[in-house]
């Protein structure tokens, strides 16, 4: 007898999940989505094609930049520690600090004096936490950028700055200052450390996340949710090496680092001239789409 079902699950298993990092690759250097990227994507993913993207923003910030873009699709969000809806704001996939973690990176940070943006639910509401004395210049143009994101926590002394079930921390200022935290955090396997220079920026930005928030892991969740049998990866930065090293397929934008260039299976036009979505508009797998979320 025809088995529907199992016809469904195969022809799924060979369908391909495309996945593009946001700043630097499928946004411009105005932090924009092109609106011929917005037009070819949101076809191509009516057509069929399984699309989302993986970014270090929260939810609320890449909804502003990808403004235009189908909010009909589950997308990766804080560099792979939540999987959440654009439309509703449903989290399908999170992942957090256990106790003593977040005890020793709160003890690391202070012992560094570092006063970071701590990022966590606080009765049960996602917030963005920081103490207003100690603004750099970076977080404030961090904070001048999202004025009226709702997450916003504005602290006038340090007490409260941990509070809540924390999943991300960023640290925002000079190399040398952030140096010493990255050393120990990247050594420890409990956290995953990244430390990089902010596009079109000179302040560095070291972000810290639990061991399994990275996109890689989360692209194998979604893939597995959608029953995905390949992956194909855009990007640009460094933090973007574990997606590719994972995909069947990764291509890096002509503006993107070295150390990308180097491992992608090719290279595509710059995010000011559509690279992303010119590939997809020649290449994408499309067809009916048997996919629930």
């Amino acid at each position: 007898m025809w088995d529907f079902m199992e016809e469904k699950e195969n022809k799924n298993k060979k369908r391909t999940l495309y996945v593009t990092d946001l700043d630097g690759t499928l946004l411009n250097t105005s932090d924009r989505i092109n609106p011929k990227s917005i037009e070819i994507i949101n076809r191509l993913v009516g057509q069929g094609m399984l699309f989302t993207y993986a970014t270090a923003r929260s939810l609320v910030s890449a909804s502003v930049v990808a403004q235009g873009l189908t909010a009909d699709i589950p997308v990766i969000v804080y560099n792979g520690a939540f999987i959440m809806h654009p439309r509703t704001g449903e989290v399908l996939s999170s992942l957090s600090f256990s106790a003593n973690e977040a005890v020793f990176a709160r003890e690391t940070l202070m012992g560094h004096n570092i006063s970071p943006l701590v990022y966590a639910y606080v009765d049960g509401i996602e917030r963005v936490s920081w103490e207003v004395a100690r603004e750099n210049e970076g977080i404030k143009r961090y904070l001048s950028r999202r004025d009226v994101d709702p997450r916003l926590r504005p602290l006038h002394a340090p007490t409260g700055l941990y509070d809540g079930e924390v999943f991300y921390y960023t640290c925002i200022g000079e190399r040398e200052e952030l140096m010493p935290i990255y050393e120990i955090f990247s050594a420890d396997k409990r956290y995953r450390c990244t430390l990089q220079q902010e596009l079109y920026r000179p302040e560095y930005w070291c972000e810290i996340m639990p061991a399994k928030a990275t996109k890689a892991e989360a692209i194998g969740r979604l893939k597995k949710l959608w029953g995905c049998g390949r992956v194909v990866s855009f990007g640009d930065a460094i933090n973007d090496i574990p997606m590719f090293e994972i995909s069947d397929e990764c291509y890096a934008v002509e503006n993107a680092v070295p150390e990308l260039k180097r491992i992608a299976t090719g290279i595509v036009a710059d995010n000011d001239h559509d690279g992303v979505a010119e590939w997809l508009a020649a290449h994408a797998d499309i067809g009916d789409t048997d996919f629930a979320v």
